[in-house]
């Protein structure tokens, strides 16, 4: 029988930034790196969705394991790393080539997309996956990307493989089969939360922690949010949970990433917003109204000031606003909670 679970609390899918020239900006993916896990984020989730990873080169896709893996081993921090195939010898590939690196903790794998190879078949593959791959595997379970549900039946099947070690469950409702889930997972499989807006419900309900791509910002407060709900803390914790649910929603008012990126350089934390087709730049009004949320909530006196000026004033005037991250921004050493202050036009 599998021990306690081996993944609890914040896990941040890390954007992969891109230069103006949509070169992949190193540089900037290190700092964001180690700012998650400086922020309290309990590991990284490189290869994601969130990561853009279907546009990425297998060189580029090298060096972003690359530099996630340094960030983790930095930390102490487990990676987890997106193998996304609907062929199931391909998958396999992939996951020895990961497990040969020795610093990937665990792979998160989707049901295989788009061809629905229904739940016999989607069990056998990561039967295989599991005996064959070499690394601990978490079920993406995300049924609006790839097609097809599991059931409660099938994801206790696959929580009992002795390879397979958590689920992130993004399936887009908390209904019957979540509830079954959160109340009697599988020893030692944990449930990870994949949908932003519901982060704060579903662990309230058992979940161990989540997959948050909204955690790119704020990470500390969604870090937060789970402990809080971990210590039995309800009141504060539906508080920051309503709190959270509002900023997720409105970055992923655009499709995911394109508004987290355009916050990430509002704060000027990544060198431009710029994503590769066939994802479209998030609107400004969008990231505007992502941003203001972003960077709402005051949690600690002042230690450093800076002013971010992305959007234009308009000749009434401009509001400050405050602007709080998890993490410091460029360019700035010290405590890990800083404040910055958000010029923009109302």
């Amino acid at each position: 029988m599998k021990p306690n679970p081996l993944f609890n609390g914040l896990y941040v899918p890390l954007v992969t930034p891109f230069t103006n020239d949509l070169r992949l900006a190193p540089d900037a993916l290190a700092r964001l790196a180690d700012e998650a896990l400086s922020a309290g984020a309990s590991g990284l989730v490189a290869l994601g969705t969130t990561a853009e990873s279907a546009t990425l080169t297998a060189e580029e896709k090298q060096t972003v394991v690359r530099i996630c893996s340094a960030a983790c081993r930095a930390h102490g921090a487990p990676l987890i790393v997106g193998v996304g195939t609907n062929d199931t010898a391909a998958a396999i590939k992939s996951l020895r080539e990961l497990a040969a690196t020795g610093d990937v903790a665990a792979a998160l794998v989707p049901a295989p997309p788009y061809i629905r190879p229904g739940e016999a078949g989607t069990l056998a593959h990561f039967t295989a996956l599991a005996e064959h791959g070499g690394l601990p595997l978490i079920v993406y379970d995300i049924p609006y990307r790839t097609g097809q549900t599991l059931s409660a039946d099938a994801i206790d099947a696959l929580g009992r493989l002795p390879g397979i070690v958590g689920i992130k469950h993004a399936t887009g409702a908390i209904d019957a089969t979540t509830m079954e889930l959160l109340g009697c997972p599988p020893p030692g499989f944990a449930v990870l939360g994949g949908d932003d807006v519901v982060i704060s419900p579903l662990v309230a309900a058992g979940a161990h922690g989540g997959i948050v791509a909204s955690a790119n910002v704020r990470t500390a407060d969604y870090a937060e949010l789970i402990s809080l709900w971990h210590l039995g803390s309800a009141a504060p914790a539906r508080k920051l949970g309503a709190e959270l649910a509002r900023l997720s929603a409105a970055l992923f008012a655009e499709p995911n990433p394109t508004v987290i990126k355009g916050v990430l350089h509002a704060q000027d934390r990544i060198p431009s917003p710029a994503v590769r087709m066939p994802l479209l730049a998030a609107s400004t009004s969008t990231v505007r109204r992502a941003a203001l949320l972003a960077n709402s909530r005051v949690r600690h006196a002042s230690t450093t000031d800076r002013r971010c000026s992305r959007w234009p004033s308009r000749s009434s005037g401009t509001w400050r606003w405050p602007l709080w991250s998890g993490a410091p921004a460029r360019g700035f050493a010290g405590p890990t909670v800083r404040r910055h202050t958000l010029t923009a036009a109302w």
